[in-house]
């Protein structure tokens, strides 16, 4: 099982990324949340360990940020916020299981491996052997490696055109703004000019012009897909 690990306390990573090692894992372990994301789509992990407080940006807004580029991964919030209401706010972000600090480490493996075989399982039922998840018009996305597929074959796309079609696919037909576009994109860079995000834009565009999809540019708004026919 590959794990990735997002918490900013030292002990706290050290003592979870040892423990899960010594008991047959591989922990990827990150303390930033500007970087979290990059992390994440670069390493495609089994499931995350999610913290909350984080430097630089917040757990909630790593995770809202994963499920909108198209990221299933299963996660288990780790965090200091106990309560209910903070509880609810992590699910519906798109966590799949909470576990307050402190916890015990037993029980926070036990979960893990339920949760990842609960994914493996449904993704089997679900998408077939092949791990495929059927998107939007005809355009597949493989939750094993990122690549999105167009009837059966992979889209060659740049990884910032890859990542853009993957916030877009999520919500098709419903525009997304460029400024959110541009996070999901370019993750962890401060200094992106505003023209960046359209220069990809056109180049997935012409990519995708085969599908039967067309991104569409709404003026003030942002993007959108849509079918063609």
């Amino acid at each position: 099982m590959k794990l990735l690990l997002i918490e900013d306390n030292p002990t706290m990573q050290t003592t979870l990324q040892r423990t899960f090692e010594r008991r047959g894992m591989q922990v990827l372990t990150c303390g930033d949340g500007a970087r979290a994301l990059a992390l994440w789509q670069a390493s495609l992990p089994d499931a995350v360990l999610l913290d909350l407080s984080l430097p630089g940006r917040d757990g909630l807004q790593v995770l809202g940020d994963a499920r909108a580029a198209g990221l299933t991964t299963p996660v288990i919030i780790l965090t200091a916020r106990g309560t209910v209401g903070d509880r609810i706010i992590g699910l519906n972000t798109g966590a799949d299981d909470y576990l307050p600090k402190p916890f015990d480490l037993d029980e926070l493996e036990a979960r893990l491996r339920a949760l990842v075989r609960r994914s493996a399982s449904a993704s089997e039922t679900v998408n077939g052997p092949t791990g495929r998840t059927a998107v939007w018009c005809g355009m597949q996305l493989d939750k094993d490696n990122g690549a999105v597929y167009f009837e059966g074959q992979p889209l060659e796309l740049a990884p910032r055109e890859l990542a853009l079609l993957r916030a877009v696919l999520q919500k098709p037909g419903h525009a997304i703004a460029k400024e959110r576009l541009t996070e999901l994109v370019f993750p962890g860079e401060s200094q992106v000019q505003p023209e960046a995000i359209e220069v990809v834009a056109y180049r997935l565009r012409k990519k995708i012009a085969h599908t039967g999809a067309q991104l569409v540019t709404l003026r003030g708004l942002g993007y959108l897909l849509k079918a063609t026919t």
